[in-house]
């Protein structure tokens, strides 16, 4: 005989259902959240932080466009001359002409990945230099050759065991940064993620409630009365009242007026009215300090109206001509590497001296006002030394006028 197992009911849950397929509400740059800095720099989430703030990324537009041009010196004039127009008409790629676009493509992926790679393309006779082109960084590894000073710079495939690319010596590479524990240089941008997940947060949720209370929404309540006709009409009235309302506000959109009439107790209230979204500027402009602090752009340039003075203001551009002069300094050996290749290949003196054109962040006005001050003095002290010449030379005719009559007057006494 079977013994049935009488089962006992679960009582039934008190909570709500949980929904698995719902939509996670978060900013359109995912890739931010839960960020773990690394040793090596991640190029496709410092990429991500550029397109996901403006003022990151025109503050490292601002650093490339203020370094500035340059021309090479040489031992003899005409290899000077055909120098710098073959930097001027070099091929570098994509359309480009002009080592000024190479240099501006190498220190974007300096500054924002922390390390450049570029390479010297010989023609076919290897007898000269047809186009520099600007590698992506995510393509290659950088590995120590016999010595600690020895970089090879190796292809990075998926999958495969990293091998040192065959002509070293027609490869460029920079490190940005160069630290003890990262000899391979860290990017500009290694301190932001954490700082640009919580603006991007600000952003996405001003956004979502810019979207729900911006975009105003109606609650119209229909409150049915005490007799026993206008309860047993409800459901019919309620529904006449909305279908009314949305020929009414369907109007309105198409840009014709038109006015909504209801009988009885009709309510109607903006959904979201009451509710105070939060006020954001202290918070974004804490994390925009420290943003741009760390790019070292003075923030009137970036467009940030925030107080300043005129000394501050002077001092900021002393500090940022410092950041431009230091990363010439990384731009250097580059440009004399090209510009030695180019000699040895050409049978000239490898002698060569990069002249950087001088750093001002005056605009013309006030640098007419320095020149026209610096004129004035430069007149003023000719016409002092003028004078200072002019009476000399009367006390020097006096005292011989003087000398003279002594002799005089001593020559008759002694008559």
């Amino acid at each position: 005989m079977a013994i049935k197992r009488r089962t006992k009911k679960r009582p039934a849950e008190s909570g709500g259902a949980v929904v698995q397929i719902r939509s996670k509400e978060s900013h359109p740059f995912g890739m931010l959240d839960n960020y773990v800095p690394l040793s090596r720099g991640e190029v496709k989430l410092y990429r991500a932080i550029r397109e996901a703030v403006p003022v990151v990324d025109a503050a490292i537009i601002k650093l490339i466009r203020l370094t500035g041009g340059f021309t090479v010196s040489c031992g003899s004039k005409e290899t000077e001359r055909e120098l710098n127009d073959f930097l001027q008409r070099v091929n570098c790629g994509r359309g480009q002409r002009g080592i000024h676009a190479f240099l501006d493509a190498y220190l974007d992926s300096l500054i924002t990945c922390g390390r450049a790679v570029g390479e010297i393309v010989l023609t076919g006779r290897r007898d000269d230099i047809a186009a520099l082109l600007c590698g992506n960084v995510a393509d290659i590894e950088i590995r120590e050759g016999v010595t600690p000073i020895d970089v090879e710079i190796c292809s990075a495939y998926e999958g495969a065991h990293p091998k040192p690319l065959p002509y070293q010596e027609l490869l460029m590479f920079t490190p940005f940064n160069a630290e003890a524990d990262s000899p391979y240089g860290v990017s500009l941008l290694r301190s932001m993620p954490f700082m640009t997940e919580i603006l991007l947060k600000i952003y996405n949720s001003l956004g979502i409630n810019w979207d729900r209370a911006g975009n105003v929404r109606f609650a119209v309540v229909y409150k049915p009365q005490g007799d026993g006709i206008d309860r047993a009409y409800a459901r019919e009235r309620a529904e006449q009242i909305a279908r009314e309302w949305s020929s009414a506000m369907q109007s309105s959109k198409n840009g014709s007026g038109r006015d909504f009439v209801a009988v009885g107790d009709v309510e109607i209230k903006v959904i979201g009215a009451d509710n105070q979204i939060l006020d954001s500027e202290v918070p974004v402009r804490q994390i925009l300090e420290q943003l741009v602090a760390r790019t070292g752009i003075p923030p009137f340039m970036l467009g940030l109206s925030w107080s300043t003075t005129e000394r501050m203001s002077s001092e900021q551009a002393n500090v940022i001509s410092a950041e431009i002069t230091a990363i010439r300094r990384l731009l250097t050996p580059v440009i004399e590497k090209i510009c030695i290749m180019w000699l040895n290949l050409h049978g000239a003196d490898r002698k060569v001296e990069v002249v950087w054109d001088d750093i001002s962040l005056r605009d013309a006005q006030e640098q007419a006002h320095a020149e026209t001050y610096l004129a004035q003095a430069e007149y003023y002290r000719a016409q002092a030394t003028r004078s200072m010449g002019q009476t000399n030379n009367e006390g020097s005719d006096k005292n011989e006028d003087q000398q003279g009559r002594d002799d005089g007057g001593e020559q008759e006494r002694i008559d």
